[in-house]
């Protein structure tokens, strides 16, 4: 089985995080499972964090025009499956209706498993911008009824990527997380946490965070990779997939995809995505 994974970072700028990725991936998937993982096209943002573009709704749309393209080549090239390894998951729900192959968002994946492990949600983030994103994002995913609300991790981007590259710094980033999610499950009654980005996921993972306060904190990449492993089991053994009904899930004609994507200059942008 090949899966591939799409970030929205920029990878080639963040060679500590990939690492930390290709480790982790290469844990929780099977023997017989290549990850082969991709980023946003070098350039895509001013600086090494994307938080500053994505903060803004319509920034956060054009630039996912690259997750819709990466579906596009993914399938092209023969994968079995496709990741989106961003919480929000840009355009998943029309992604799947122009591919066939499986495809799972983080955030659908985490959230939807929480309902197994606990009854209400609350998200960790350190994005403070989208704060009123999130509870539209969950209604969309009809999870609102689950979602416990939402609690400033107290660290950002750099703090993390900090904790990935210099061990000694990492204790106290991680200390810095948990107190937040304490805060988070004493005052929103939260029994599960799922950390609201994928660096501060990973971080939490790589220092054995399972649980804060009781609260299962959840795993998004494994959860992820798990779930996209699933979806293509359970499409060869019972020939499940998503539904093709009504406005939203309906598949355009493949050929006018196509020309559509020509008429605005984006025939060749899935080819840009870059592998890490």
């Amino acid at each position: 089985m090949r899966i591939w994974h799409q970030s929205f970072t920029v990878l080639q700028d963040l060679p500590a995080y990939v690492d930390g990725l290709k480790e982790r991936i290469n844990a929780v998937v099977r023997p017989d499972t290549e990850v082969v993982l991709h980023g946003q096209i070098p350039g895509t943002y001013n600086s090494n964090y994307p938080g500053s573009d994505l903060a803004y709704g319509v920034l956060w749309w054009m630039h996912g025009l690259q997750w819709l393209a990466a579906a596009r080549e993914a399938e092209r090239q023969g994968f079995d499956a496709m990741v989106l390894a961003s919480i929000a998951g840009p355009m998943s729900t029309e992604i799947r209706t122009i591919v066939k192959i499986p495809v799972i968002g983080y955030g659908e994946a985490a959230f939807n498993l929480a309902g197994v492990y606990g009854n209400r949600a609350g998200m960790l983030f350190f994005i403070k911008e989208r704060l009123d994103f999130w509870p539209k994002q969950l209604a969309a995913w009809g999870l609102a009824d689950r979602f416990a609300g939402i609690e400033h991790a107290g660290v950002g981007f750099q703090d993390v990527l900090d904790g990935y590259m210099d061990e000694k710094k990492r204790d106290g980033v991680v200390a810095r997380i948990v107190e937040a999610g304490e805060k988070l499950v004493r005052e929103t009654g939260a029994d599960i946490i799922v950390p609201g980005e994928m660096p501060l996921n990973l971080l939490l993972s790589r220092a054995g965070v399972t649980e804060i306060a009781g609260a299962t904190v959840i795993d998004g990449l494994a959860t992820s990779f798990k779930f996209a492993e699933m979806l293509v089991d359970l499409r060869k053994s019972s020939g499940m997939k998503p539904s093709n009904r009504g406005f939203y899930h309906a598949s355009p004609d493949p050929q006018r995809m196509d020309q559509v994507m020509e008429f605005y200059g984006l025939q060749e942008l899935g080819r840009r995505i870059p592998s890490a």
